[in-house]
C-alpha cells in the first residue's frame, strides 16, 4: 500500500484493477457497499479525484456527461455514438508524438490522453434516415 493512500483508496484502486471495464463513481459505489467495506459516494469520488492526480487513475467523460475510471494501463481512444451511448475503442493513437513533443516542449509530465470523437454510428443513422 502506498503510504499515502488511504484505506477508500486501496479499496477503489483494487477495484478498478479487476475490473475489465471502465467503471462509474457509482458503479464502484454500488460494488463497494456490498462488500464488507462500504463507503459514501462522497468519499468515492474524493478518493477517485486523489487518484487521478497522483497518476493511477484515469477518468473519461461521455456524451452525456458521466465519468467513467480506470487504472491507467495505456491511453483511451474512442469513437462515441451521441444517439445511442455506445462507445466503440480506437486501437491506434494519432496524437502519441505530439504527446511526446509536448512533455519535452513544456516540461510538463503527462500521466495520460483521451481522445473521443462523437458522432452517430451505423446503427442509428440507419433509424435517423427512416
Amino acid at each position: 500500500m502506498n503510504a499515502r493512500r488511504t484505506r477508500s483508496q486501496e479499496l477503489i484502486l483494487n477495484l478498478l484493477k479487476v475490473q475489465k471495464r471502465s467503471l462509474s463513481a457509482q458503479e464502484l459505489y454500488l460494488e463497494l457497499r456490498q462488500s464488507d467495506r462500504p463507503m459514501g459516494l462522497a468519499t468515492v469520488y474524493r478518493s477517485l479525484d486523489a487518484l487521478k492526480r497522483e497518476g493511477v487513475v484515469q477518468a473519461r467523460t461521455l456524451a452525456n456527461g458521466e465519468s467513467l475510471y480506470s487504472c491507467i494501463q495505456e491511453d483511451q481512444h474512442h469513437l462515441t455514438c451521441v444517439e445511442c451511448g455506445i462507445s466503440v475503442p480506437i486501437n491506434e493513437c494519432p496524437v502519441h508524438d505530439l504527446e511526446t513533443k509536448l512533455q519535452g516542449s513544456h516540461s510538463f509530465k503527462i500521466y495520460y490522453h483521451t481522445l473521443e470523437f462523437f458522432g452517430v454510428c451505423d446503427r442509428c443513422s440507419l433509424t435517423q434516415k427512416s
